[in-house]
């Protein structure tokens, strides 16, 4: 790819702009707000159906930002966005988004990967230096916060993304996320918080609980866009809806039916919702059509990192056209030759469907459809209750986690461990996410003693004492096994 042409005093978001005009592609005016929102100091959430252009949406504005800075003569040898994934399988393909703008431009960005996927030797290299952008997981995150000198790490840090926010939000991993931010956000003061989400019903909710309640600035705006991408539910019945058991999950009995509908020349994933069950569904493929072997993958989280990563190349280069999967495929960015879902067995949720359902046309304003296999005749009431809810647009809401304390007191090890923390200042952080505005102090102090000792019931026990007030107040964790320990367990 050739470099587009600059000038040195020219603003990056005007380089960006020239970059996206040499490939004949016009910003949508969500893309633009977003932008300028950022660029204003705002955080916020870019509320669009999937296959929009989210990722650039809130990419652009702190690559801009880093692109005028690199210019200005600034070396960038600190992190300056973190893009937050729920999944570490959408790791690179996360990257290589952020990375192709780069490479049309002439400048050195380096976009950088820490998941569990990462090898020993890149988190030796990143240990001495975070490049200027880093994509990871909450996990991750949460163990480089971990690390002795996570403060100056992160000091010039600008702009952190958080892809799928509706993913998190409703788990303690979403807590987990909201805890993170906090810290960040005293480690370098003005930091923006960037949600990406298609499918919230109270985006403005969503938005505050990512942004967090204790700021006295402008309030998180929401980025909509009056996009018009209809999503199509139909289902595959068989010929004696009789013929379905009234339970089970496999759906195995629907096998024919589906091997009817499938065309290795249409470009198809396949969704379960267990992993036992896409590699059932696949090996029972595999043997009906063993000549569709060359074209057709199975792809989960707990597959080989090197398996999943040429399934992922095969998807978007077309070699691979039919993929058996679970959720690891229903995230992350853009599959375009994609143009039929699958969904076998319940959809589990309205916003879970439209997501899948995304993934087929992945092109801003395309109808995308998505094909319910029922795996047992109840489920033909909840596939039309589904299409029903989807034409009336009436999403779930998302249930939110408040006040978990066992998330609390996992955290304030991990502070202890990223240089420790005075009780006092730590309270009030923690008290700036939604999840704990409420948060009395007694309960604070609780989870400090059972970080401390054990509380009431297990200061006995030696390894259960895994925060230590020093002589100036601060709690750190000096003991290497515990703290050894604790960066094994991270996450919830």
């Amino acid at each position: 790819m050739h470099a587009t042409p600059t000038t040195a005093a020219e603003p990056g978001i005007a380089r960006l702009r020239r970059w996206l005009d040499a490939r004949g592609w016009t910003p949508w005016a969500f893309q633009e707000r977003t932008w300028e929102a950022y660029a204003g100091g705002r955080s916020g959430l870019v509320h669009v159906p999937t296959g929009s252009g989210k990722t650039w949406a809130a990419w652009f504005g702190p690559l801009a930002e880093m692109l005028d800075e690199a210019a200005g003569g600034d070396a960038l040898d600190t992190v300056r966005v973190l893009h937050v994934s729920p999944l570490r399988s959408v790791g690179r393909d996360i990257s290589a988004a952020l990375e192709q703008p780069i490479a049309g431009l002439d400048v050195e960005l380096a976009v950088g990967v820490r998941t569990g996927d990462t090898t020993p030797a890149e988190r030796a290299r990143q240990r001495k230096r975070l490049p200027p952008t880093l994509v990871t997981t909450p996990e991750s995150l949460s163990l480089l916060l971990a690390q002795k000198d996570a403060a100056r790490r992160f000091r010039d840090l600008q702009c952190v993304i958080v892809d799928e926010w509706h993913e998190l939000m409703a788990t303690k991993r979403g807590v987990q996320v909201e805890l993170a931010l906090a810290r960040l956000r005293r480690m370098s003061p003005g930091l923006r918080s960037w949600g990406l989400s298609a499918t919230f019903r109270d985006p403005d909710a969503a938005a505050r609980r990512l942004c967090g309640v204790g700021s006295d600035d402008s309030p998180p705006l929401v980025i909509h866009d009056e996009i018009d991408r209809p999503v199509v539910v139909r289902s595959l019945l068989p010929d004696d809806a009789e013929a379905l058991p009234w339970a089970g999950h496999l759906g195995m009995r629907m096998a024919p039916k589906l091997l009817e509908f499938l065309e290795p020349d249409v470009p198809t994933l396949i969704f379960t919702n267990t992993r036992s069950q896409a590699e059932r569904w696949y090996e029972e493929i595999v043997k009906a059509r063993p000549d569709w072997i060359e074209r057709l993958a199975l792809h989960h989280g707990s597959i080989d990192r090197e398996v999943r990563t040429r399934v992922e190349a095969g998807l978007k280069d077309g070699t691979i056209t039919l993929a058996v999967c679970t959720s690891s495929l229903d995230l992350g960015v853009d599959f375009s030759p994609i143009r039929r879902v699958v969904q076998i067995g319940s959809p589990k949720g309205i916003a879970r469907l439209i997501q899948r359902a995304g993934r087929s046309g992945h092109r801003h304003g395309e109808a995308c459809e998505v094909v319910c296999v029922p795996t047992h005749a109840m489920e033909l009431v909840e596939i039309a209750a589904a299409r029903q809810a989807v034409a009336r647009q009436e999403i779930e809401a998302r249930p939110v986690v408040d006040g978990a304390l066992d998330c609390l007191v996992q955290h304030l090890v991990t502070v202890g461990l990223g240089g420790g923390f005075e009780a006092d200042e730590l309270f009030e952080e923690i008290r700036t996410t939604a999840s704990y505005a409420d948060l009395d102090r007694d309960a604070f102090d609780w989870c400090v003693g059972l970080a401390e000792h054990g509380g009431s019931t297990l200061r006995r026990y030696e390894k259960y004492h895994r925060i230590v007030r020093g002589d100036d107040g601060r709690y750190t964790v000096p003991a290497r096994r515990l703290a050894a320990i604790h960066r094994l367990n991270i996450g919830t």
